[in-house]
């Protein structure tokens, strides 16, 4: 089998404080992989480390085998909405052509024709292209996490790694961008930051659970030990409004 991701106990610090501690994980390719856990379990951090961003003090990461490989052509990433300024002057074209930039270059860098078509092709597939004028503080949370997304397809990544993608959106477009996720999954491997836990029954094809360590990755369907040590408390799920239990029942559940 051949993984998109493979990591090798890789621990990450943020000054002092160790964020992630010996992380070993290898995620087939065309994975769609969930990752969940609580605020400041390193969720986020991880992602970075993938990416990058961020350098472990120690452990080795491959993607597609390669140690040495091009984040810039492999990976897409998606950030929250949330954190991206709303007030910023620029608009959805421009926003998506920023992932082609190549290295080193200024704002002002002149695109080339195949980089606005690119752009273009990508706004239009996630029928956002009637947009590509307006300035990104005049989107819906729906529209603006749809332009995230397709900047983060624009240099058509193998790899798509997303952070929070629906914590701003409602139910409808929480729908709409996850549907688009299953019809990328067909292609590319995507790896998604949660808090949405309804989303892992209907979504996800493995689940990860990390709180500094981590705690598991495989199937959906977890146990109630896996879920104390990741949470401190049993969590169960809701999904579409009902209950559902994705995580396996136990007769002991609510004795704590």
């Amino acid at each position: 089998m051949r993984y998109a991701i493979e990591l090798e106990d890789v621990s990450v610090k943020l000054g002092e404080q160790l964020v992630l501690s010996n992380i070993s994980m290898q995620i087939p390719e065309k994975d769609f992989l969930g990752i969940i856990g609580p605020n400041g379990g390193g969720k986020t951090t991880l992602l970075k480390t993938i990416l990058g961003i961020i350098k472990p003090v120690n452990g080795n990461i491959k993607i597609l085998g390669d140690k040495n490989y091009d984040r810039k052509k492999m990976i897409g990433y998606v950030p929250q909405a949330s954190l991206f300024d709303n007030n910023f002057p620029i608009s959805v074209l421009d926003v998506v052509l920023m992932a082609r930039l190549p290295s080193g270059l200024n704002w002002f860098h002149n695109y080339s024709r195949d980089d606005i078509l690119a752009a273009e092709s990508i706004l239009d597939k996630l029928d956002i292209l009637e947009l590509k004028d307006r300035q990104i503080g005049q989107l819906s949370g729906g529209q603006l996490q749809r332009v995230l997304l397709a900047r983060g397809l624009a240099v058509d990544p193998e790899i798509l790694l997303l952070d929070e993608p629906t914590a701003s959106v409602d139910a409808a477009n929480t729908s709409l961008i996850y549907s688009l996720l299953n019809e990328l999954n067909r292609e590319k491997t995507i790896i998604v930051v949660t808090h949405d836990l309804a989303a892992v029954s209907s979504y996800f094809n493995n689940l990860a659970c990390l709180n500094r360590k981590l705690h598991h990755h495989g199937s959906k369907e977890l146990n109630k030990e896996t879920t104390d040590r990741v949470y401190g408390c049993p969590v169960d799920l809701i999904a579409h409004g009902q209950p559902h239990r994705v995580f396996a029942a136990h007769e002991d559940w609510l004795d704590d």
